[in-house]
């Protein structure tokens, strides 16, 4: 029998100024949460309803993420509620992390 995974529900508007989550600094709270929901085996929700997000903001929460485990930790993560925009961003810096994390290992 499984047993069943532990979710973290992570709400982005609560780092956001007015609608918009754009600062580095902003993400540190929400990774550092994302952090220790995953070392304990959870997965992570990450809520975007109502906010706009900057690619300095992903790179500082889902960047750092796959730098520092590989992209496979966005298998443990679902991503909600987010525009078109943010999917784009999301994508370029899953890409782009994904690709430094592989070059870094590959020497």
């Amino acid at each position: 029998m499984n047993t069943p995974v532990s979710r973290t529900h992570l709400w982005l508007a609560g780092q956001a100024k007015g609608r918009l989550a754009g600062m580095r600094l902003a993400a540190v709270p929400v990774r550092d949460q994302a952090e220790a929901a995953l070392a304990q085996g959870g997965d992570v929700v990450l809520d975007f309803a109502g906010v706009a997000v900057t690619q300095s903001f992903v790179d500082e929460l889902v960047g750092s993420l796959i730098l520092r485990h590989g992209p496979e930790i966005l298998q443990r993560i679902v991503f909600k509620n987010f525009s078109d925009d943010t999917r784009s961003i999301m994508e370029f810096v899953a890409t782009d992390r994904s690709d430094q994390f592989f070059r870094t290992r590959a020497h």
